[in-house]
């Protein structure tokens, strides 16, 4: 039962983890793009082709392989939480 409990009650911590540094990322990412935008915009530049770039920069992120190393917070604890339960018994 204690097993079954450190598994839900880690699994609830992970997501919490994940969800933490998946916003962060997200947030970092925009301001680069919003800093990238800012620093050399286009000479007819409007708000709509800003939010356009940020939204297309953003997508780009979704599809990238930061979005998916995000997910081996919910890989590399479990297996060395299991690595260290094995060696010690």
């Amino acid at each position: 039962m204690s097993f079954v409990r450190l598994v839900v009650f880690g699994f609830l911590a992970l997501s919490v983890v994940y969800l933490c540094v998946s916003l962060y990322s997200r947030s970092i990412r925009r301001e680069k793009l919003e800093n990238e935008w800012d620093e050399n915009p286009p000479k007819d530049a409007t708000p709509d082709m800003r939010a356009n770039f940020i939204a297309s920069g953003m997508m780009v992120y979704e599809s990238g392989l930061r979005k998916k190393l995000i997910l081996l917070v919910f890989v590399i604890p479990p297996l060395i939480v299991g690595t260290i339960i094995y060696f010690i018994n």
